[in-house]
């Protein structure tokens, strides 16, 4: 007796556990994943290996053995399950298959077709403590106002740079700064200061792994961060200012390769504003006087299949005709934001079906009028920048977008480079509506020409003299004509080094080309390709340079560099 009542309690437990999982299909973004009460699973996904096996329940607690499949998966996990209604979250307990953790991990599924409401965005303004009037705008030629400079052209000529440096001895190095902290943002310069940005970590340990990968994990320093923005002056090299624009611990995680401070700062001549992601876009005089700030919140941006992999953000912000704009696509909403350069207060703000993306927006004067142009992965789109309202949306793009948008020659030149797609386009501008190729299209009214697998995936192409330059992270550059798209030469550089992350840019027929060891390739311009020299830093080199009345500024890894005749 007393053993049947056990057995009927053992099997009441396991139909109620077996009855708390739904029996039909789960989805996750292109995953699916079903638990048939039979006590069998199977998870798949779109460019991933397809899993199987079987499941069992232990109080909220559940075990999954798979099948033979993936490489060191045979081994069983265990998993805290929750289910909230229709969703069901699962949150690793030990698991050692590294592909089975990364898309369980944190994962919250729901029914094919179910959605979930994104929570609301609050964006709460607080003013700042300078009052003093701002300080006319004083434009000159030696402006390098944002990432790549103006309209993101990474052009600049009358430069008169030398062919080679060398740190190591001081050969054409006018000085040296250090900057302590981490960051992939880019210097940029406005007369007589440059400004960087910085992420300081409370960790003394605190790195990043450069390197041609394929890992998506996020680094595991949360320690408390100082988020920092620097004034310099740009002809000693002498730090002017620095603020802290925020403290505490990060809001967001970063991916391994990246750091807390990877956006540019930007400004129009009288403020320069630094957005940190999730903490914040602030707002500063030229004398180091805050004027603003603007929490957005939590900015979650990350991997587009897999919400719950943070890789932190890298979107710079632009400054144009008074408005601050961002461009902020996450994994539960993404919008485009413009804000009052003198009060941070919302002009305007644009809602978009989009996932996560990292590319700069980029705004040019064309003949049909100004036009904001924004590269993510369901649509590159085409936008009114005083008002936001979209003007045309163009889809074929990669799930991962990273380079800024260009203008050359009368065209929009917009590439991304994770594959299938790795696209690049050339679209006219004055565009309206849907402007999606057609199945086996490489053109239409609107789109004068069009690759698939050109496209690069972190640096954003260079236009130079009737060329577009395209520089994969692995270092493959390849050089197209600007009007046609025809190819003019494809060539694999000597010295990849870890790869490429920083943008190309050019100047008196020279192209530089930073690879991630350190080394600085200068290539001549042109439709034969000539390598000129190689300068080695002796630092990382994660972000793009800056130029400026014959100097070049190189953000290394920790240092500053101001690069001229002697």
């Amino acid at each position: 007796m007393l053993r049947s009542t056990l057995v009927a309690v053992a099997l009441s437990a396991v139909a109620f556990a077996q009855s708390a999982l739904p029996p039909g299909p789960l989805a996750m973004r292109d995953f699916r994943l079903q638990f048939d009460p039979a006590g069998t699973f199977k998870l798949t996904g779109e460019g991933w290996p397809a899993m199987s096996g079987r499941w069992t329940i232990s109080g909220s607690d559940i075990t999954l053995q798979n099948d033979p499949g993936p490489s060191k998966c045979d081994g069983a996990a265990t998993y805290r399950f929750n289910v909230d209604g229709s969703t069901v979250g699962l949150d690793v307990i030990a698991d050692d298959c590294k592909v089975r953790m990364m898309i369980l991990d944190r994962s919250r599924w729901l029914p094919p077709g179910s959605a979930t409401a994104a929570p609301v965005r609050r964006i709460v303004r607080t003013a700042g403590t300078a009052k003093t009037p701002l300080r006319p705008v004083k434009a000159g030629p030696g402006d390098w106002p944002s990432f790549r400079g103006r309209e993101a052209s990474g052009v600049s000529d009358k430069q008169n740079l030398p062919d080679t440096w060398n740190p190591a001895t001081g050969e054409n190095v006018l000085w040296k700064t250090p900057i302590p902290g981490l960051a992939h943002s880019s210097p940029i310069v406005w007369g007589d200061t440059i400004f960087v940005t910085s992420a300081i970590s409370s960790r003394g340990s605190a790195t990043f792994k450069p390197g041609l990968y394929g890992d998506g994990d996020a680094s595991d320093d949360r320690s408390s961060q100082r988020w920092m923005l620097y004034a310099i002056d740009k002809r000693t090299g002498k730090i002017r200012w620095e603020r802290i624009a925020s403290q505490g611990e990060p809001r967001n995680k970063r991916h391994i390769k990246s750091t807390y401070a990877s956006a540019s700062p930007a400004t129009d001549g009288r403020i320069v504003v630094a957005w940190f992601g999730s903490q914040g876009i602030h707002a500063y005089d030229f004398d180091g006087g805050l004027r603003w700030s603007v929490d957005l919140g939590r900015v979650d941006m990350g991997a587009y299949d897999i919400p719950a992999y943070e890789w932190g953000p890298a979107s710079s912000p632009i400054v144009w005709n008074g408005l601050v704009i961002v461009q902020c696509d996450t994994q539960a909403d993404s919008f485009l934001l413009a804000l009052n350069a003198d009060t941070g207060e919302t002009m305007w703000k644009t809602d978009r079906n989009e996932l996560p993306s990292w590319g700069t927006p980029t705004i040019v004067t064309t003949p049909a009028g100004p036009e904001l142009i924004t590269n993510a992965s369901n649509f590159v789109r085409g936008y009114d920048p005083k008002t936001g309202r979209e003007l045309w949306k163009l889809g074929g793009s990669s799930k991962i977008t990273a380079p800024t948008p260009i203008f050359a020659d009368g065209l929009h030149l917009i590439a991304s480079g994770r594959q299938p797609e790795r696209p690049i386009f050339a679209v006219r501008p004055g565009a309206r509506g849907d402007l999606t190729l057609a199945k086996g299209l490489t053109e239409n009214a609107s789109i004068v020409w069009s690759k698939t697998g050109r496209g690069s995936y972190m640096p954003t192409p260079l236009a130079y003299k009737g060329l577009l330059y395209v520089l994969g992270n692995a270092g493959l550059f390849d050089a197209y004509r600007v009007e046609t798209g025809d190819e003019v030469y494809r060539q694999r550089l000597t010295h990849p080094g870890s790869g490429f992350s920083a943008s190309p840019i050019a100047a008196d027929g020279k192209i530089y080309l930073a690879n991630e060891d350190g080394d600085m390739l200068v290539v001549a311009a042109g439709p034969d390709f000539k390598p000129i020299a190689t300068n080695t830093m002796g630092e990382f080199l994660m972000a793009t340079p800056a130029l400026s009345e014959g100097v070049m500024y190189v953000k290394s890894a920790s240092t500053l560099w101001a690069i001229g005749r002697k």
